[in-house]
């Protein structure tokens, strides 16, 4: 997996500025433990590139990037320390140029179609969006977006909790770079404990798990439709046959015959079914990748888990 794909897997880059590298260390096990294997450690201080190092030493795979880079010395002293991407707020084509001869990922900053141009002629197709509220918010990238198709944003600045859907909704987002799970107050007072709560809190607000409905298994189609209509009736749900099952409302799903799980399965829908298995794996989750079903681009819209839960299977679904 490249750096560009793990990125958009994890979602959202924590941007950290740094005052003491001792807190380096800590705050990675934070972001980590916390569901976000990623920092861009800004070289807005004396303390990033033992920062950058302290991070990659501890924490081997997790993805360490060096931001706010502004000079090809920077360059070299991130990517000693162990940065595997490089993030600029403006395009310098100098550092551009530099970076892209050495196969070094970098995201430099960009904010109107000039920039975009600027960084296409110098071969880049991912890059930063900064200040992003600032400049327009999504609303601008999107604009940006339609006569350069091939481009791909992450943008920064101003991004937070309440608008990170409405950003990463828009497929040409490969993640969002925020601060709000790693505050300055919070890394000064040692609040770590808060910070990997926050970014916690940060990955299920990403990933917008919610029940979608509970599928029973049953042993005929008479059955299963005896039964949908049961719920129906109880509970004033409309009745809908499929050719695989009878939906009592869109919460209970009758199978026809014996499907995935001892009694039946639990549908679990997310935002993003690709980021979902990213983190979901990373938890230790299985997947069953003989239960995939694609939509008609080739994406996966549901797969179930390997393991069953008290004789029930978990599908995961995009919603």
């Amino acid at each position: 997996m490249n750096v560009i794909d793990e990125i958009y897997n994890i979602g959202i880059v924590p941007v950290i500025a740094l005052d003491n590298a001792k807190d380096a260390e800590p705050l990675a096990k934070a972001l980590y433990n916390g569901g976000l294997p990623c920092a861009e450690v800004t070289f807005r201080t004396d303390a990033a590139e033992e920062s950058i190092r302290i991070m990659t030493e501890k924490f081997p795979d997790m993805l360490v990037g060096a931001g706010t880079v502004l000079t090809t010395e920077q360059v070299d002293r991130a990517v000693a320390a162990g940065a595997k991407f490089i993030v600029s707020p403006g395009l310098n084509p100098k550092v551009v140029k530099y970076c892209v001869d050495k196969n070094i990922p970098i995201m430099p900053g960009t904010s109107n179609p000039s920039d975009v141009e600027a960084a296409l002629e110098l071969g880049l197709e991912v890059v930063k969006f900064f200040p992003a509220e600032a400049c327009g918010g999504i609303e601008m990238i999107k604009a940006m977006s339609a006569p350069y198709g091939k481009v791909r944003f992450m943008p920064t600045g101003g991004v937070n909790a309440s608008n990170l859907k409405s950003y990463l909704d828009f497929p040409k987002i490969i993640a969002c770079g925020g601060t709000w799970m790693v505050k300055k107050d919070l890394i000064a007072a040692g609040k770590f404990d808060e910070i990997e709560a926050l970014t916690r809190e940060a990955v299920v607000k990403m990933l917008g798990f919610e029940l979608m409905h509970i599928g029973i298994n049953t042993d005929s189609e008479d059955e299963a439709d005896k039964t949908a209509s049961a719920f129906a009736s109880l509970f004033g749900m409309p009745k809908k046959v499929g050719e695989g099952s009878v939906f009592a409302g869109t919460e209970i799903e009758v199978m026809k015959i014996p499907y995935y799980g001892k009694n039946g399965h639990i549908a679990i829908g997310t935002n993003y079914m690709k980021r979902a298995m990213y983190h979901l794996e990373r938890m230790g989750a299985k997947f069953n990748m003989d239960s995939v079903t694609r939509n008609d681009k080739g994406e996966i819209k549901a797969v179930y888990l390997e393991n069953e839960f008290s004789g029930f299977a978990v599908h995961l679904l995009q919603k």
